[in-house]
């Protein structure tokens, strides 16, 4: 069989059976047999995976925010429901700490993302919320230091 023919063969096992595929491909890895993998699908499944550490980045701190957010400015509703918000907000933070120790390199991204996350979590939290957009500040209230601090509430 030739190259190109065994590369076809795990390129219908994609679309046929994703597990299969994946099983297929880490064994052929670790076999060396490198001309049989289905290179350009496993080039996209790689790229797709850190897509997804990104937006799953992206997803906590969004979530970390917006509960910061609500238990500075929604005077209204905190007697009610801080003890939820807080709670969210541990549970962000964990899950996000966790995800920065697996993969150390997002800690930059994480930077790059915090403007951008928050002028996001204030339009959400203010529709959300039905208070005006103007009681959030345009600028951060918080630095990306306290929104990841497991001990600071606002």
């Amino acid at each position: 069989m030739t190259t190109q023919l065994k590369s076809t063969a795990t390129q219908h096992l994609y679309e046929q059976d994703f597990y299969l595929w994946l099983e297929t491909t880490a064994r052929l890895l670790r076999e060396h047999k490198f001309e049989e993998i289905d290179l350009d699908n496993l080039i996209e499944e790689i790229e797709s995976m850190g897509r997804s550490e990104r937006r799953e980045l992206k997803n906590r701190l969004r979530r970390i925010l917006g509960h910061l957010l609500k238990l500075k400015y929604w005077t209204e509703e905190k007697e009610r429901n801080q003890r939820g918000w807080r709670n969210t907000i541990i549970e962000q933070r964990s899950q996000l700490s966790e995800l920065l120790k697996d993969s150390p390199s997002l800690k930059s991204v994480l930077v790059d993302f915090f403007s951008e996350c928050y002028i996001e979590e204030r339009l959400n939290t203010a529709l959300k919320t039905n208070l005006l957009l103007e009681e959030f500040p345009v600028e951060p209230p918080f630095t990306l230091e306290e929104t990841l601090n497991p001990t600071y509430f606002p």
